[in-house]
């Protein structure tokens, strides 16, 4: 795929990110994909437009979105001040899985990431999604910590 476009997202592209993010079995129980878009969704989306160090991608093919991803540029005084790079909220529309695109979103969010200072990037995935373990590895991502949450609902 060469003919797409990266770009930061706009308030109006919510509907097709939220809809997106949905699209799975994970997304569809903890996503609302309902119009008019929720009003929590908006408060995020301000929240990370007013942020330097927040860049929320969609990314366009003949003016259709077809795939997001959020970066965030992390400052931190370990490893000699050194700057990381985070990749969440990947997604691609499903009519568009097993194209190539995510290779090149990745290749994209990385090359962002070195541009920013980054020196290491790092991304989250839900052990329940093992083509994406996959998938991530053959990029050369390596598991080498162990993540934890803890919910505060």
């Amino acid at each position: 795929m060469t003919d797409i476009t990266f770009r930061h997202a706009q308030a109006s592209d919510l509907p097709t990110i939220i809809s997106m993010l949905a699209d799975d079995d994970l997304g569809a129980k903890r996503e609302d994909a309902s119009l008019p878009v929720n009003q929590k969704y908006r408060t995020a989306f301000e929240a990370i437009d007013k942020d330097p160090n927040q860049y929320l991608a969609v990314v366009e093919q003949a003016e259709e979105i077809i795939g997001c991803l959020q970066l965030t540029f992390i400052p931190g005084l370990s490893r000699l001040g050194m700057w990381r790079g985070q990749i969440e909220s990947v997604r691609i529309a499903s009519s568009h899985r097993g194209s190539g695109l995510g290779s090149q979103m990745f290749e994209w969010a990385i090359a962002e990431c070195r541009n920013r200072g980054c020196e290491l990037v790092q991304l989250t995935t839900d052990k329940a999604r093992p083509d994406a373990l996959k998938f991530y590895g053959k990029l050369g991502f390596e598991a080498s910590h162990e993540g934890m949450k803890l919910s505060l609902d």
